[in-house]
């Protein structure tokens, strides 16, 4: 509390958690803040099969390491069928919504791209990247809120965001950050008054108010403001833009959330959402099964997000992420064990798109990891600080990712 804030837990009419909130002693300039650029970050929570999303459509190992989800490019396969990228990859038919992006070259593809660490465990790796520091469990801070507080300017309550129910790992530290799991229940109300008529939220006010502890009072004063500056943002029902069609999926919700936030000029700068689902051990299916389906929510949340924007999409990157690959031959119950690479996804205006990037080898088993893994050949900070670095003029990699003397991968046109 003494160092980073107060973490405040708002009860509803049903009384489950619905934030936790760590409060910033910066100041607070009156809405409408100023525009800033907005670094939207999304994890899919899983491992998500690189290979499937992405295929080297022509490599002959393919077909004999997967035999029952290797897909084709050919158009006899019709609606089926892989989209050609470059004559070498292909892109999952689920993920069709991605193609004007990346034919426009706002959309940029890194495949081959993981930690050098090796671990193969979904909580060991997941918290390896969002600290971002590969292989040290002692780090206590996660790699965004770095980035937050490397920014240099006056913040506010809502500088950077995490739509989940709990504050990720990725934005641990004492910057300001928030975790909501849905803007809709961000209240402190409860079901009716309290016995001397003032309702739950005025009565806790008062008592942070009354405190003695000027620290306590300070970071109560900032929760309250956030409570305000949401208020206000909710006075009329959110109208996402002409054509932004959300999938009504926990993704789709916290896209669609973060476009409100961003919309409304609250002091956005760093926003994180996550999508779950991508451990596909049985059953992982070609266009149907649950590859498919996951793949269908983050291309259906991500382009409503994108079209919802509309003249904000100037100031917005959005980075996806996922803690390791599969591995490059299906198992046993027709689906895919935890590997190594996989590939991320960079969308925005100012991205040098319409490619892939990184390095995947011919997949014959004597050039993939252990004769079994698609080999990491893009650590994934090179590409988190060629994406942050630039984007929100972050120049301190060695504070961003400690102990890294890697390079940044140069995934933005310079402006």
């Amino acid at each position: 509390m003494k160092s980073s804030g107060l973490g405040l837990v708002a009860l509803g009419a049903g009384g489950s958690p619905l934030f936790l909130h760590r409060t910033t002693r910066a100041a607070v300039a009156p809405a409408p803040y100023q525009r800033r650029r907005v670094l939207v970050t999304l994890f899919q929570r899983g491992a998500m099969d690189g290979l499937m999303a992405v295929t080297p459509f022509t490599d002959p190992h393919l077909k004999l390491l997967r035999p029952r989800l290797a897909m084709t490019a050919a158009s006899a396969a019709g609606d089926d069928a892989l989209i050609d990228l470059d004559e070498r990859f292909g892109l999952h038919p689920a993920l069709r919504a991605f193609i004007p992006y990346f034919k426009e070259k706002r959309l940029a593809i890194i495949h081959g791209v993981g930690s050098p660490d090796a671990t193969r465990s979904h909580f060991d790796a997941q918290d390896y990247m969002e600290t971002g520091t590969p292989g040290r469990k002692s780090t206590s801070t996660g790699w965004l809120n770095r980035a937050v507080g490397l920014l240099g300017h006056d913040a506010t309550p809502f500088q950077s965001v995490a739509l989940t129910p709990a504050l990720p790992r990725a934005l641990y530290g004492s910057a300001p950050a928030l975790a909501i799991a849905n803007l809709d229940d961000f209240s402190m109300q409860t079901a009716g008054a309290m016995p001397d008529g003032a309702t739950a939220a005025q009565r806790l006010e008062a008592l942070y108010r009354q405190t003695s502890q000027t620290l306590l009072r300070g970071a109560g004063s900032d929760t309250f403001e956030a409570i305000r500056v949401l208020e206000s943002v909710r006075e009329k029902p959110y109208r996402p833009a002409p054509g932004a069609r959300y999938p009504t999926t926990p993704l789709g919700t916290s896209l669609r959330q973060i476009a409100q936030l961003i919309k409304a000029d609250v002091g956005l700068e760093v926003a994180f959402a996550e999508s779950s689902g991508w451990d596909t051990h049985v059953q992982q299916g070609t266009v149907r099964g649950s590859f498919a389906r996951q793949a269908t929510d983050l291309a259906a949340a991500v382009t409503a997000f994108w079209t919802d924007l509309g003249a904000h999409q100037d100031d917005v990157v959005l980075l996806t992420m996922t803690e390791f690959g599969r591995t490059v031959a299906e198992n046993g119950a027709a689906g895919t064990d935890h590997g190594r690479a996989s590939c991320l996804f960079v969308l925005g205006h100012a991205v040098d798109g319409g490619r892939i990037r990184g390095r995947v080898p011919e997949l014959a088993p004597e050039h993939l990891e252990d004769r079994r893994d698609l080999p990491v050949t893009t650590d994934f900070r090179a590409v988190f600080a060629g994406v942050a670095g630039p984007h929100l003029g972050i120049t301190q990699d060695d504070v961003l990712f400690p102990e890294w003397e890697g390079a940044r991968l140069p995934l933005l046109r310079s402006e």
